[in-house]
Formats: structure tokens, C-alpha cells, sequence
């Protein structure tokens, strides 16, 4: 137990240690398994609520938004008031969005209900980890993480599966209802099992720094979103647009003020947490887009059933499955930035596959091949980064630099829908290839930023890497 823990000398049992990772594996899966389901469901979903282009994209952005704008305070909060309070107040606000999805009677009200559904799975995510890293000791900790990943990996890629079944099957509706019993056996383990703590130091949240993420956040993708509809000529569009950028530089100079901000800025100082940070904004803007798009792309221009289209994406879990491990050992024997290097370049080898026009030959021979190479680039390249982030600052950030990357792949994949979208949805319906093009481009150069900016010789154990700002400084 660490001295966070409400009860510092309860010891945890192996059979209540077995509940408690259950209880946040199941929770945490709701976040993770909602993140692409809805992907396989969008054509059925157009179809049935007559939505137009840019309501289908906000079906996905409205939570990307609100998750990557949120998951830094839902972390916060988490230790401020609780993390077994909040995860189960996450919890159930997560099934009451769920329902309030499932029961849709507009494009209008999903998107709402998806929106609330963002604001959740921010408490739930940070809380999930915060949780297994407050139960256990050092020796425990590192295998109940491990754990967690594991079967999140295993939900992860049988949740476009089971989606895709259920819209063939049921309705589309009913890959929100499946979430309800998961969230009802989330809470019953998460009171019986998980002990509460939190961290006495966090007396305060930056809620201005959260609106004003959230809020520029908002009007950028709104503005980029709406420009496929009202055209670039539109006032209303580059208004949206100079607004989000106004905000977000506002939210940049407030976390260089605010005394306790969910973003610290020094930690920009070193060069290897940087440039991590952009490698990943470039890698998943190109993973999030091609796997929005592809599932989609599959369903309505090549007659795959929505099961069909979900089941494409296995082999990107298996392979990442079963060669992360080996990954890890390689990037401890070549270094952080050879990995950085060529994983990114080849998972945009991958996504240049994808956008070949055999594409709609068969899924052997089509799609099978640019999914594998995907894969292996996205195996070599996720083993180290997360380590990289975290190891480039002192240790006690490195909670808050992981949750400043995890917000990072969000805000990629927000942008990269709304960016993507303008290009797919374009007149005349010849946009995929391009889209497939732009994100083989884009981790390419994720790359070139990390041949330019991981240091091999990653600092380890609170030694921070003292490279030349990318900046001007700010205080904490």
C-alpha cells in the first residue's frame, strides 16, 4: 500500500487483488471498446438517422473532444476526491450516456449523449490506472499494469467484432445497450473490492485550463468539421477557426501562470518529451483516420457486412499481441530512437498499402497485407513510447507526462477526423486514397521527429533531460 492509501496498513489479498483488476479492466474496456465499435456502425447509423457527413464525424469528435480535453483533470480529480468515488461516478454517467445513445431519437441527441459520454470515460481511464497503482505495492504494480493492458488489448480487438455483429444481428443501437451490464458488474466489483485513496497534495484544478482546452479544442474541429459543408469561403468557418486558435494560445499562456496546471509547461523543456509528444500527435492523426475511415470505406463502397469490417482489424491486435514483447527487448538492446525511427515509417508503408487500388480485390489480398505491415510498425513503434514519455521527465511528473501523451493520441485522432473527413466526403467520393495518402505521410514524418529528437540514452529514474527548451520558458 502507498501512503496515498486511506487505510495504509489493509493489505490486499491475491483473490481481492484478482476482483480489483477485474472491476478496472471491465471499466476501462467500456472507454476503450466505445473508441472503435462506433466506427463499424457509422453507415447503418447515417442510414437510420439521415444524418449528413459532418454529423457522422461529430458522432466520433464529440468524444475524442471532450476525453482528451478532460482526461488530464478527470486524473486530478480523481486524486483530489477519490479514485474509487470518482471511477464509479465515471462508471455510471458512462451507462446513462450509453442509454441516452441506445434511445436516440436524433443525430442531434447521439451526438449529445456521445459527448457525455467523453466527460465519463475522462474520469474513468486515469482512475482505472490510478487505482491499480494506489491497491498494489512496487512488485505487485508493474504485473497488474501489465494485466490491465493485456486484456484491454484482447477487448480492444474483439470490440469491432462483437459491434459489427450486433448491427448486422440487432441494431446499431445495441452496441451502446451491451454497455450497460459491463458498467452494472464494473460497480458492483469496484464497491466490494477496491479500497479508496487519494493524494493528499492535490488540493486544486485547473477548471479554467480544462474550459479552455475543451472550449478551443471545440471550435477548431467545429470549424474544420463545418468547412466541408459551408465551403472555406464561409466567414462563420474561418470565425470558428481563429476563435479555437485564440483560445488554445489563451490556455498556453494560462498553464505558464497557473500555479497547479493540468499541462505543465517545463516539462516541454526537455527535447525528447517534445519531441515524443509531436511523434505522437503526427502517428495517431494518421492511425485514428485510417481506422475511421477504412471500416467505412469497407461497408459502403466494397459490401463488407459491418461484422466483416470489424473483424479486418484483428490482425492489427494479433500482431501487436503477440510481438510487443519482443519489441520491449529491442528497444532496451537498439534504443528508444531507432524504434521511434522505423516504426513509424513502416506503419506509413502500411497505410500506403491501404490506399493501393487492389484494395477492393478480397480481403487477403486487398487489405490483409497493408494491415500486417501496419501492424509491425505500430508494434515497434508503441513498445518505447510510452516509456520514452514518461523517462524523459523527472519521475515524480511522470504520471502527469503519460496522461499528457494519452491526451496527445486523442487530440490526434479529434483532429484527424475532422481534417480527413473534408478529404473523404468531398465531392465526387474519390477522397479514401488521399486519405490513406495524408496518413502514410503523416507517420512518416512521426519518423523523421524522432530520428530529430528522441534521445537513445532516454534520462531514467528523476534525472531529467536537460536539452535546450523548444521554447521560451515557463514557470510551473
Amino acid at each position: 500500500m502507498t501512503r496515498e492509501q486511506t487505510s495504509p496498513d489493509e493489505t490486499i489479498s491475491p483473490a481481492r487483488g484478482r476482483l480489483i483488476l477485474a472491476a478496472t479492466v471491465l471499466g476501462s474496456s467500456l472507454a476503450f471498446i466505445d473508441g472503435s465499435v462506433v466506427n463499424v456502425a457509422l453507415p447503418a447509423i447515417r442510414q437510420a438517422l439521415n444524418a449528413r457527413p459532418e454529423q457522422i464525424q461529430w458522432i466520433v469528435n464529440a468524444y475524442l473532444l471532450l476525453l482528451g480535453s478532460l482526461v488530464l483533470i478527470g486524473g486530478s480529480a480523481g486524486d483530489r476526491w477519490g479514485r474509487r468515488k470518482v471511477f464509479v461516478i465515471g462508471v455510471t454517467l458512462f451507462a446513462l450516456a450509453s442509454l441516452g445513445c441506445a434511445l436516440s431519437p436524433s443525430i442531434a441527441f447521439l451526438i449529445a449523449a456521445r459527448a457525455l459520454q467523453g466527460i465519463a470515460a475522462a474520469m474513468v481511464v486515469p482512475a482505472s490506472l490510478a487505482i491499480l497503482g494506489a491497491a498494489f505495492d512496487e512488485k505487485a504494480r508493474g504485473p497488474m499494469i501489465g494485466a490491465w493492458a493485456g486484456f484491454g488489448a484482447v477487448t480492444g480487438a474483439f470490440g469491432p467484432v462483437l459491434g459489427g455483429w450486433l448491427v448486422d444481428a440487432v441494431s446499431w443501437r445495441a452496441i451502446f445497450l451491451i454497455n450497460l451490464p459491463i458498467a452494472a458488474a464494473t460497480v458492483w466489483l469496484t464497491l466490494k473490492a477496491v479500497p479508496e485513496s487519494r493524494d493528499p497534495d492535490v488540493e486544486h484544478l485547473d477548471w479554467r485550463g480544462a474550459v479552455l482546452a475543451a472550449s478551443g479544442l471545440g471550435a477548431l474541429t467545429w470549424g474544420l468539421t463545418a468547412a466541408g459543408a459551408r465551403g472555406w469561403q464561409s466567414l462563420t468557418v474561418w470565425s470558428a477557426l481563429a476563435a479555437g486558435a485564440a483560445i488554445l494560445v489563451g490556455f498556453v499562456v494560462l498553464q505558464g501562470r497557473e500555479k497547479h496546471p493540468m499541462m505543465p509547461l517545463t516539462l516541454y523543456r526537455s527535447t525528447t518529451f517534445s519531441g515524443a509528444n509531436l511523434l505522437t500527435l503526427a502517428l495517431y492523426f494518421g492511425l485514428t483516420g485510417a481506422m475511421f475511415f477504412l471500416p467505412y470505406e469497407l461497408i459502403a463502397k466494397h459490401g463488407y457486412s459491418a461484422a466483416g469490417a470489424g473483424a479486418t482489424l484483428l490482425p492489427i491486435s494479433a500482431v501487436m499481441g503477440t510481438l510487443s514483447g519482443f519489441a520491449g527487448r529491442m528497444a532496451n538492446k537498439v534504443g528508444a530512437r531507432a524504434m521511434l525511427t522505423v516504426g513509424p515509417i513502416v506503419a506509413g508503408l502500411g497505410f500506403a498499402l491501404l490506399a493501393a487500388p487492389w484494395l477492393g480485390s478480397g480481403f487477403w489480398t486487398g487489405v490483409l497485407p497493408g494491415l500486417l505491415v501496419l501492424a509491425l510498425g505500430m508494434t515497434i513503434s508503441v513498445a518505447p513510447l510510452t516509456s520514452t514519455v514518461m523517462a524523459a521527465v523527472p519521475s515524480s511528473h511522470a504520471g502527469v507526462a503519460s496522461g499528457i501523451n494519452n491526451a496527445v493520441a486523442r487530440v490526434a485522432g479529434l483532429l484527424a477526423v475532422a481534417v480527413l473527413g473534408l478529404v473523404y466526403f468531398a465531392p465526387g467520393g474519390g477522397g479514401y486514397p488521399w486519405v490513406m495518402g495524408i496518413s502514410a505521410v503523416a507517420a512518416i514524418v512521426a519518423g523523421l521527429v524522432g530520428a530529430a529528437t528522441i534521445r537513445t540514452d532516454a534520462p531514467r529514474s528523476g534525472e531529467r533531460d536537460r536539452s535546450p527548451a523548444p521554447g521560451p520558458e515557463s514557470g510551473d
